[in-house]
């Protein structure tokens, strides 16, 4: 709720603006509080632009005075010292966290990296691979007898040794027995992020040089780059072979059941109807044999090659043969890749959510500052340190590890940086990196203030706004709200503005006959209450609705049409509707009836009053002369 008070009161966007010698001029003293020229015309640009109604708008001279107020406020507060408490200095760092996280990456080298993967998910690859399995936390000899594996096969294949008789042979994938290597086609997000580089990289026919994944290591040849076909769904009717493997005779028997209910779907049968009868896919079969939507790369080749052939919603494939059964597919719809503005955000969330993808956007941002800030690493001392087991007792803590912008970090930082983060079983040199990336990336949010003004003016419009917030708070909204005896004097003085019109006050009846109707009016005749009738009559079952209140002209038709000649109501039953009461003049609401209208004008009558005394409070002084020459939005 905060943040949306804070965006009403201040509209806080970003905006570059030429700056001018001018624009560090005092144009506004109050107290002893100067506001350059800069900042008045920042804030009044940004308040002035873009409104939804345009004759809002006002002029330099026209705002000034409602800066000033804002000023006050935002100053009253820091003299109150309420930019010194814990809750305040907490909530400000955290929006200053969500501020910086833009400046602290590589926002080019992000962009470009969108470009890149959507560019990848406009095209599908069919690839083949030999897997050569490596655990992730191999030792380095390991990861080159591992390696060397690799690069023999590759020179095999290279030499004339046919890919996928290369992957029956040596791959340890285990699928590569029944598909020799080939995963069929696939897109972006859809392998590790390695082999998805590696993969997209690969010209058509050639084969990669190994790749290393958390599975091992992969040699990859192309076989074809096709568009992307996108998404389908389809629904399927499907007799499966049984476990282990069919017979001949059973898959005979298979076949033509198949074939009969795709006699009955040609003949016009519901697909959906036989899908629920006669499908051995249970669960798909329960509702109409429908399939969740999939790309290519999502279904075996043998099921979603003729899926994705089939042209026209509608369109049904004869019965088709995959490892597990026979198929009858119906297409049901199809979504092609959309346009790059309306998958940006999903984009850029996966690319955060995978590591190995976005530890390259840091790594660039994290180059570009080495660069930028003279990084120099003492390699010497690094290498001493990078075999050892943390914790190892050393001679020297104070060695220098790296500099940056002429400062030295040491060993001695580096563990306080893993005790901090209670990082103990491991050694230096798996640490030393993620210490250096911190250390660096902390020193550039400290920057982010003297680099970047429009970051250093956002801060300060956040810090402004909630402080302006928690004094309105304090000083006018809670104070109105619970200053009841404040509010009844005011009430009092002001209780004619808002009024009643004319009303109807009393009961509209709606019976279920015209005789429940007449009963009812002989109960009011009698002078019984509506209560007491409608609990009377509804006893052995609701036979009439009796509803009070209080009514102006236009707030209920049965009471337009029965009072003031109104157009008969919708579904309206004269016979079984009547009203009682009576009608009341023109008269004032009570406190409770408009109450909020009155706390409302209590709070403006408040913050008036405070701004008063805060003009008074505060000397103010205006250059009318840098006032004049600051151009209207």
């Amino acid at each position: 709720m905060n943040r949306i008070i804070y965006s009403l009161i201040l509209l806080f966007t970003i905006g570059l603006n030429a700056w001018s010698q001018e624009d560090d001029q005092t144009l506004i003293t109050i107290g002893n509080t100067k506001v350059s020229v800069g900042e008045f015309k920042r804030i009044y640009q940004k308040n002035n632009s873009n409104l939804y109604n345009e004759t809002d708008k006002k002029t330099p001279a026209e705002y000034l005075d409602l800066f000033i107020n804002f000023k006050l406020k935002v100053i009253e507060a820091e003299t109150l010292k309420m930019d010194t408490s814990a809750a305040f200095i907490k909530e400000l760092a955290g929006y200053r966290e969500e501020l910086a996280a833009p400046y602290l990456t590589d926002v080019n080298y992000e962009e470009k990296l969108v470009e890149k993967i959507y560019d990848r998910m406009t095209k599908e690859i069919d690839a083949s691979h030999i897997l050569f399995m490596l655990e992730k936390d191999a030792s380095p000899a390991a990861e080159k007898q591992v390696f060397d594996k690799a690069i023999n096969v590759r020179n095999e294949i290279l030499a004339g040794k046919d890919f996928n008789e290369a992957a029956f042979e040596y791959s340890e994938d285990p699928s590569a027995k029944t598909n020799r290597g080939n995963l069929g086609y696939f897109t972006a997000f859809q392998m590790v992020a390695p082999f998805e580089d590696a993969a997209y990289s690969t010209p058509v026919g050639d084969v990669s040089q190994p790749v290393r994944t958390s599975f091992g290591y992969h040699l990859i040849t192309v076989n074809d780059i096709r568009p992307n076909q996108g998404e389908i769904q389809v629904a399927h009717i499907m007799k499966m072979f049984p476990q282990g493997g069919a017979s001949e005779v059973a898959k005979a028997k298979l076949k033509a059941e198949i074939d009969s209910i795709y006699a009955q779907v040609k003949a016009g049968a519901d697909f959906a109807e036989l899908a629920k009868k006669y499908s051995d896919d249970k669960k798909s079969g329960s509702i109409g044999g429908e399939l969740p939507w999939f790309s290519s790369g999502r279904m075996i080749p043998e099921f979603s090659g003729p899926a994705f052939n089939l042209r026209n919603i509608g369109d049904i494939t004869p019965p088709i043969e995959t490892p597990f059964g026979y198929h009858i597919i119906k297409k049901l719809g199809q979504k092609l890749t959309p346009p790059l503005d309306e998958v940006r955000q999903d984009i850029e969330t996966r690319i955060k959510r995978d590591p190995q993808r976005s530890t390259t956007s840091k790594k660039a941002f994290i180059d570009k500052l080495k660069n930028e800030y003279n990084y120099t690493e003492k390699s010497e001392n690094v290498a001493q340190l990078k075999g050892l087991k943390i914790n190892t007792p050393t001679k020297n803590p104070e060695r220098v590890l790296f500099s940056l912008n002429n400062m030295d970090y040491t060993f001695d930082e580096l563990n306080c940086f893993l005790t901090e983060n209670k990082i103990q079983n491991s050694t230096y040199g798996e640490y030393y990196d993620v210490w250096v990336d911190e250390e660096i990336t902390k020193f550039e949010n400290s920057q982010l203030e003297e680099k970047y003004p429009e970051f250093k003016n956002l801060l300060q419009e956040y810090h402004d706004g909630i402080l302006l917030f928690n004094i309105s708070e304090e000083k006018v909204w809670n104070y109105a709200s619970l200053d009841t005896a404040g509010l009844e004097r005011f009430y009092k003085k002001n209780k004619r503005k808002y009024s009643w019109e004319e009303r109807f006050k009393g009961y509209i009846v709606i019976a279920n006959s015209k005789e429940i109707k007449e009963r009812a009016e002989e109960y009011f005749a009698s002078e019984m209450n509506g209560d007491e009738i409608s609990d009377l009559m509804n006893s052995e079952g609701k036979k009439v609705t009796i509803t009070e209140g209080a009514w102006e002209k236009g707030a209920n038709p049965i009471v337009d049409y029965f009072v003031w000649n109104g157009p008969e109501p919708q579904y309206f039953v004269a016979e079984h509707t009547f009203i009682r009461g009576d009608i009341i003049k023109p008269q004032p609401k009570t406190l409770e009836e408009a109450r909020g209208l009155y706390i409302s004008d209590y709070q403006n009558y408040l913050e008036s009053k405070w701004v008063k005394s805060l003009r008074k409070k505060y000397k103010i002084t205006i250059d009318k002369k840098f006032l004049n020459s600051i151009s209207g939005v």
